[in-house]
This record gives C-alpha cells, structure tokens and sequence, in this order.
C-alpha cells in the first residue's frame, strides 16, 4: 500500500517545510540530473517556494540521515540472511583491507573485469555531476556520492525497502516512505 508519508519526528524539527516537501526535494535532486535551482522550480510549479540554497542545506542535513536509516536495516538483514560468500571488487588498498576485516571468510573476487557492472554504474554518477561542474568541498561530494549510491541501489531492490509498492516505478518513493517514518 502506498500512503503519504506522515514524519513528525526529531530531525525534522525546527524546519519551516513539512517531511514530506523535504524528503521530496532530496529525493529528486538524489535521483535525477536536477541542480538546487531545477528542484527549486519543479516545487514552485507545486506552489512551494524554497530557495536553492535551501534545497542544497536539506541535501546535506537528510541524506547521511536516510543512509544511516538504511544501514541500520542492511545489517539486520546480513544477522537475518548471513553474510556474503563472495565479494567483487577491484583492487583498491581500502577496499582490500575492509572486506578482509569485515568479512573475512568471503571470497574476494578481484579478477581484472569482474567488476566491471560496478564500475559502469559510475556513469550515471558522472552524468549527475556534470550539471553542477564538479563538487567544491570534500564534505559536499561525500554527501552526494553516498547519496547518488544510495538512490541507486534502492532503485536496484538491494534493500527490503518499497516491496509493497503498487508499480515497480513507485518502488523508490515508497521506500523512501519508509525510511522517513525510521527517521
């Protein structure tokens, strides 16, 4: 069933819009090739009037939240599921080092273009950036590329999130739904 989402909680406090126009913006401007200023238009086509400066603060503030939503629910997945036998990656000394300390009884697969369904995700993500010429503090770009990840593999049904949605394409508000109601 998908209903409107209903967020009255903490994070939310203090902020002039509801949850609903927020998670809203920040899920258009996370999903799609939109700038702060095309957000900020397709809301006042809503008869919401926001500045973009303010769509960019919501960005920031919501999205490390809704990540850390779904990382809560990711790991109770792994206690309820198990944990991977096998894992793709390239060979980044990072990712080495935290697949052998986080799961270090899969398999690491970095055979040279195992890895290449990952690393062609990476164009939609350079796509999405080239409408804002690039990401001016560390900060900004770790928000955003988590956040871009994150869309993504809502999208793909990497977490039991949207299940219940009445059509597949209405799959990523519903999730988004849900975690709303987590935060």
């Amino acid at each position: 069933m998908n209903r409107p989402c209903a967020v009255e909680s903490a994070p939310f406090a203090g902020y002039r819009f509801p949850p609903e126009v927020i998670l809203l913006a920040v899920r258009w401007y996370l999903r799609y090739g939109l700038s702060y200023r095309d957000v900020e238009e397709l809301l006042a086509e809503r008869g919401i009037d926001v500045d973009p400066v303010t769509i960019y603060r919501w960005v920031q503030r919501f999205t490390p939240l809704l990540i850390d939503a779904a990382q809560k629910l990711f790991e109770t997945a792994l206690v309820a599921h198990g944990r991977p036998a096998e894992v793709t990656t390239d060979l980044a000394a990072p990712l080495l080092r935290v697949i052998d300390e986080l799961i270090p009884e899969a398999i690491h697969d970095t055979e040279h273009y195992s890895n290449d369904r990952v690393e062609n995700d990476h164009g939609r993500l350079k796509a999405r950036l080239r409408p804002m010429r690039g990401l001016r503090t560390d900060r900004t770009a770790s928000v955003v590329v988590r956040g871009h990840a994150f869309i993504q593999n809502l999208r793909r049904g990497h977490y039991e999130l949207g299940v219940e949605a009445r059509h597949p394409c209405l799959r990523l508000a519903a999730a988004l739904d849900e975690l709303a109601e987590a935060i």
